[in-house]
Parts: C-alpha cells; structure tokens; sequence
C-alpha cells in the first residue's frame, strides 16, 4: 500500500483521537498554531506527553521546524465551542502567518517558555521536548516534558486541593474517520476494572499439587 493508503486506513480505524492544539514559536519569534490528533499522554511522572507530526512535501511543517529549532511548545485542548477557531488554523500558511490572528484568537503568556497559550482554551499544557525520534522521511514523534499545566476553574469541581475535571463542562472534541469528522466526547459510560481476588478466587491446593 502506499503512504497515503496507510495513512487512510490506520486514521479511520484507530479513533477517537484527542486533539493537541499545538503552539510554537520559530527563533526569531513568529508565533504558530496548528491541530494534530497523533498525540497523548504517556507517563505522569515525569508528566510527559508526545506528538507525531507527519510529513509535508517540499519542507518540515512548520510546528516540527520550529520544535527542532527551540524545544518549545504548548498544547492546548480542544472543547466544542472552538472546534471553528481550530479549524481556521488548519490553513497550510506561510511560515510568517500567526494562524491564531486568523482564527481571532488571543493569548497568553507561558510561565516557562516563549510559545504562549490559547487563552480560551480550557486546558494548556507547556512542554519542553525531551526525546525527538525520527520516524520517517520528515516525520517526527515528539515527547515532551509538561513544565506546567494551566486549567480554567469552571472545568474544575470538588476538593480544590485534589480537584477533578468536570467532563461535560470540559466538553472537548477528538478526530475521526476521514478528513473532516470530528465527534464530542461527552457520550460516556462507566465500566469497573474487575479485581483479579474478588473475581477469581485461587481453589484450594489438591493432594497432588503440595
């Protein structure tokens, strides 16, 4: 199959995706913005996270360039009332667009890093790159470390020294099948992970296992 077969297939099969609204700055300070749903979290302490930013013909995206050249970004989530902002900075522009101007959009300003954060986002995470793996001819999967994480207090409920998120206020969005499927990720249901002593209780020994 050739890449873009590959990429059809895998992409309409494993979903839903969570979406990374992912924010960079090059080194001389141009601001970038796009979405990538290659992206999760894998570890919690040290709070990392990773991305996959695929190819584009001709030049590294601009997010990927931009990684290489600082180390720097933000991801940013993505509730349902900016699924249209996100989309606008989808747009394959120049290196010199500020993609968030397009979408009208306003930041603000990270803690440790230069790239900024999407101010009405809900959830913003700043990260610094720890691994870079090269995974293909200009694809690249990108772990980083979270330096700091930004949450809104009107997605945030209980004890405020152990808060917990409230889903249905977060409201976010992943990536489905094809190029423009989207699905809310408020349809839930609960499941309780079964415990192995409560389940499958170990039958006495018989005479011929002592």
């Amino acid at each position: 199959m050739s890449g873009d077969d590959r990429y059809r297939l895998m992409a309409s099969t494993i979903m839903p995706r969570p979406i990374a609204w992912v924010v960079t700055c090059s080194r001389d300070g141009a601001i970038n913005a796009a979405p990538y749903s290659f992206f999760n979290m894998f570890g919690s302490d040290r709070p990392v996270i990773a991305l996959g930013v695929l190819a584009r013909p001709g030049a590294p995206k601009d997010t990927a360039a931009n990684i290489q050249a600082t180390g720097e970004f933000v991801v940013n989530l993505v509730p349902f009332a900016l699924t249209e902002a996100m989309n606008i900075t989808c747009i394959d522009a120049p290196p010199d667009i500020d993609e968030l101007t397009l979408a009208g959009l306003t930041t603000l300003p990270s803690l440790a890093i230069q790239p900024p954060r999407i101010a009405a986002s809900p959830v913003a995470f700043e990260c610094r790159q720890t691994h870079l793996l090269d995974t293909g001819p200009g694809q690249l999967l990108v772990v980083g470390e979270v330096l700091h994480a930004h949450y809104a207090e009107h997605i945030l409920t209980g004890d405020p020294d152990r808060p917990r998120v409230d889903h249905n206020a977060l409201d976010l969005v992943g990536r489905m099948h094809g190029a423009s499927a989207y699905i809310r990720t408020n349809d839930i249901f609960d499941l309780i992970r079964p415990v192995w002593q409560d389940n499958h209780p170990r039958a006495p020994k018989t005479h011929h296992e002592e």
